[in-house]
């Protein structure tokens, strides 16, 4: 059976989420990593040098905040009508732009393009890859970038698996994520009209830990 998404539901789970990071991301600095450790792994240059970049799943807007720093015309999507606040009190006078909406329905309908286009642990990792890749490339100008990172699969669990928010007690608040090995997101990629694809599992800083998928192809 395929993921039920509630988008609704969804909504309440993210704005949950973003009250109770509310404090983190008003203290933000720009920073921009694609790993859960601070100051590990690669940086910015994975998405070359654009002049304007989406970042689908914004999270702190740290990341966004980084590249406006840099020049780009940075452009932040998320579901959450709470976090996009958060975000626009924090980053709106910087010159940062905030969009709340569906990631789907908002590619679908947006007729906007950009150099680049980014997730970290953000919206890749919560949407079905089979919508959500095509939509990417078609708002991708022409050798346009797509990164992304997220937690690397769990051996054998592979495709949409359900997530419960904060824990088993309380309110059912969940969500869907989507984990593939790197050869079938190089693959699912390819698919959907990217060329040059780089799928790999950084390791972590310290044996043992979780590591990293980072992900990467050019529009062809």
């Amino acid at each position: 059976m395929p993921a039920q998404h509630d988008i609704d539901a969804e909504r309440e789970l993210w704005d949950t989420f973003a009250e109770s990071t509310k404090d983190k991301a008003l203290e933000a600095d720009p920073v921009f990593c694609w790993t859960q450790y601070a100051g590990h792994g690669p940086g910015p240059e994975l998405l070359g040098s654009p002049g304007t970049a989406l970042e689908i799943g914004c999270g702190s807007g740290r990341a966004l905040a980084f590249l406006l720093s840099q020049g780009v015309k940075v452009t932040g999507l998320d579901l959450s009508p709470v976090a996009v606040t958060h975000l626009t009190e924090r980053w709106g006078p910087t010159g940062a732009e905030f969009i709340c909406a569906e990631v789907l329905e908002h590619l679908a309908a947006s007729t906007e393009t950009y150099d680049a286009i980014y997730s970290i642990f953000g919206a890749v990792w919560f949407t079905d890859p089979a919508k959500l890749l095509p939509l990417i490339a078609e708002r991708l100008n022409p050798d346009g970038t797509l990164a992304f990172s997220q937690p690397p699969p769990i051996p054998g669990a592979y495709g949409p698996q359900g997530m419960y928010k904060g824990g088993f007690a309380g309110k059912a608040m969940f969500t869907y994520r989507y984990s593939y090995t790197p050869r079938t997101w190089s693959a699912l990629l390819a698919k959907s009209g990217f060329r040059d694809v780089e799928a790999t599992v950084l390791d972590a800083p310290t044996e043992g830990h979780i590591g990293t998928l980072i992900v990467r192809g050019v529009k062809r």
